[in-house]
């Protein structure tokens, strides 16, 4: 299988600053991506070396099995880097037929590209009059005209309302599901944590965790809140073990399954504990990026 991206060692250095420092990683086909880390953390100097903007300065990467700005893979790219860039004084059509004519794939897709991010309506509207929502999906659209294979995005919901927000995060969707491969950067985790199969976190240029996102967050945990706590802990260490009980901000947490929670709570009411707060808990992204970001400059 040759897989859409695929990276061994990239690293990218300007002077004595390492930008991009030793990543591995892959994206397979027909998946969303989410490439997360804080602004700074080398997702740009990533996606651009990925496209043949940028000359790595070690490793190597292969797109559809061939470097980055070979000819053979161009067809099948789309990409939208740090915000569209169109006229101003021209239509979001006409802006398109621009697009089409210097890429040389026609303008055969320009009301499909349109329909697919839901501009048509506005499509003969002035570029200078749309909203930073608009603007965003014209780029999206843009990236869309050779049909391509694999869509990659940089921080597409940058500058944007909740609103344009909630719509850049459905027409990613929506393309995932029509079977785009794509690879979304974003400093936005709760954006990653909804639309994307599989995650790379990026923090001071180096690649610290790749998995799904339910692999990242890890197993559910009961949280419990009961008194007297230390008679509460003992017999939760004593159900459970003591390396599966936690005692965290005044009460439990349980490495259990959640559906034993009835269980874990007639054990400890039997034991003559008083349980006030039972509850499954997960974790979210933010906390799991947060503490795999913690140590890294």
């Amino acid at each position: 299988m040759t897989l859409p991206v695929e990276t061994e060692g990239l690293t990218k250095r300007y002077g004595h600053v390492t930008a991009v420092d030793g990543i591995s990683l892959t994206v397979r086909p027909g998946e969303v991506y989410g490439f997360l880390g804080p602004n700074g953390a080398g997702k740009t100097t990533t996606l651009r070396m990925l496209l043949g903007l940028v000359r790595p300065t070690a490793g190597s990467a292969r797109i559809f099995g061939e470097a980055p700005g070979a000819p053979g893979h161009l067809a099948s790219v789309g990409a939208l880097i740090e915000g569209p860039g169109f006229y101003p004084y021209l239509s979001g059509r006409d802006n398109l037929r621009v697009v089409a004519r210097y890429s040389g794939t026609g303008e055969g897709r320009i009301d499909t590209v349109l329909d697919l991010v839901d501009l048509r309506d506005r499509a003969g509207d002035k570029f200078g009059t749309y909203s930073m929502g608009m603007k965003q999906r014209l780029g999206v659209a843009a990236a869309l005209l050779k049909d391509p294979r694999l869509l990659i995005l940089d921080e597409p919901t940058n500058g944007l309302d909740p609103a344009g927000m909630a719509d850049m995060r459905t027409l990613v969707r929506r393309l995932g599901t029509a079977g785009t491969t794509i690879m979304l950067s974003s400093h936005l985790l709760g954006e990653v944590q909804q639309i994307c199969d599989r995650v790379g976190v990026v923090a001071g240029g180096r690649l610290v965790a790749e998995s799904t996102v339910a692999q990242l967050r890890g197993q559910a945990t009961l949280r419990v809140v009961a008194e007297p706590l230390e008679h509460a802990t003992a017999r939760a260490r004593a159900l459970l073990g003591a390396d599966r009980v936690r005692v965290r901000d005044g009460g439990l947490d349980l490495a259990v399954e959640p559906e034993k929670a009835a269980w874990v709570n007639a054990e400890l009411v039997d034991a003559g504990v008083a349980v006030s707060e039972l509850r499954v808990r997960e974790r979210t992204l933010e906390e799991v990026f947060l503490e795999l970001t913690n140590d890294v400059g």
